[in-house]
């Protein structure tokens, strides 16, 4: 299986993590090739360890764009930025979002993005994984969640002509709160009926500093290094924040963001899909 090394304090959105070979998944990869590694994308959504688990990623043979049949077919590798400009150009809908999203759009698919209630599968016609297709039906998914459980290699979408330049601006504005600092976005899910941020901010951790992590004191719910961070440090901060929430409100405050690292990972999901 061919590899490349991958700088994660360079690569990774948080800009922290060791150079790690990591593996590649081509057009003859089979599942049972990739059993014992989790596949990543663009790292933003991940926090990585120096102890991670074998990673794999997708070849660039999969980041492409192409239109068929009243559909649009989107390799996982594509970046948002590809697909934003190319629905711009070509004047396509619903897609205007991905202009202020970043990551692949594999990982974006397996964690159904979206902002607010703007999300990758309200037109998504069906999924390629690495063992077989699936029609939308046939997955479970909601909010920030999908029961994929595999490397998804492209995703169908409804073709619509109409893009909307005031929906990109509503977006931006959107985003407009959220800090430049590197992160990797939400760290939390929003509990039923709450914001995570404001669970954050409410047991004192705004702005709370441990080494050069923080939770911003922009926007709670934002993990930031702000220069040197760790990932010992940004662990310390996440489980902190849980016992606080869970102990003041009786609130179990649920990862967005993934924690790669063979300790931390044992307490996880078993889902092996980190594309964001």
């Amino acid at each position: 299986m061919q590899t490349k090394t991958i700088d994660f304090s360079k690569y990774s959105s948080f800009k922290i993590g060791p150079k790690v070979d990591v593996a590649l998944i081509d057009k003859t990869t089979q599942l049972q090739d990739i059993k014992d590694y989790y596949l990543i994308g663009a790292c933003n959504n991940v926090l990585i360890s120096n102890n991670p688990p074998p990673l794999i990623t997708l070849s660039k043979e999969f980041d492409y764009i192409k239109k068929e049949d009243n559909k649009l077919i989107i390799g996982a590798a594509t970046p948002s930025g590809k697909i934003a400009s190319y629905v711009k150009k070509h004047n396509i809908a619903n897609f205007e979002f991905l202009s202020h999203l970043p990551g692949k759009l594999g990982g974006l698919v397996f964690m159904n993005a979206g902002l607010k209630e703007y999300e990758i599968f309200n037109h998504l016609l069906a999924v390629k994984t690495l063992s077989r297709s699936y029609k939308k039906e046939e997955l479970s998914y909601g909010y920030r969640y999908t029961d994929i459980s595999e490397p998804i290699l492209e995703a169908s979408f409804a073709l619509t002509h109409g893009f909307d330049e005031e929906k990109v601006a509503m977006f931006k504005k959107m985003r407009a709160n959220q800090p430049a600092t590197p992160s990797a976005g939400s760290c939390f899910k929003n509990p039923e009926g709450d914001y995570a941020g404001r669970l954050i901010e409410a047991v004192g951790l705004k702005g709370y500093l441990k080494g050069d992590m923080c939770f911003s004191p922009q926007h709670a719910n934002f993990l930031i290094n702000n220069g040197k961070g760790s990932f010992e440090d940004g662990l310390w901060l996440i489980k902190e924040a849980q016992k606080r929430v869970y102990e003041e409100f009786g609130k179990v405050l649920e990862l967005e963001i993934q924690l790669l690292d063979k300790e931390s990972m044992r307490e996880q999901s078993p889902h092996k899909d980190l594309e964001a």
